[in-house]
């Protein structure tokens, strides 16, 4: 079979969201971690089966089991209770490289997650459109997990 050369555009890709929580600081940083880690559910509430070493250069990946799984990124900066942020492909298994942020601020009410993922590469149209709707549905397990653990 004769090789083609296809050329691809270096594209980036942001996304930015802000959710209030009506939770202390402390534990919505808490949540942030569990559904990042093995607490957390894919959007059909299947288990996610990720792990998250919430240390500086910690791994965040997919564990399938029998040493098979994926590697989504390494925990770049924490500061606990205020700031988690990740490097990585993610879950894009091609030439590209993300930075995901979760910054906390406590405000009168709760605690304010500023969202935001950045990423460059060759970014496929399937990651592009349903990248938000991931990270939807994660922002939205979060704020039911610390909610509930408030009361």
């Amino acid at each position: 079979m004769p090789a083609t050369l296809e050329e691809k555009t270096v594209q980036t890709l942001e996304i930015l969201k802000e959710e209030m929580i009506d939770a202390p600081i402390e534990i919505v940083f808490q949540s942030v971690i569990d559904e990042l880690g093995p607490e957390g559910k894919l959007p059909d509430g299947k288990p996610s089966m990720f792990k998250l070493e919430a240390w500086p250069g910690g791994r965040w990946y997919r564990d399938l089991g029998g040493n098979n799984g994926h590697m989504w990124g390494h925990v770049q900066a924490i500061k606990k209770p205020t700031l988690l942020e990740i490097y990585g492909p993610l879950f894009m298994s091609y030439p590209a490289m993300s930075n995901v942020q979760y910054r906390l601020t406590e405000i009168e009410g709760g605690t304010l997650i500023a969202f935001r993922h950045t990423a460059f590469g060759f970014i496929s149209d399937d990651h592009r459109k349903g990248v938000g709707t991931g990270w939807k549905s994660i922002l939205a397990r979060i704020q039911i997990d610390a909610e509930r653990q408030k009361k």
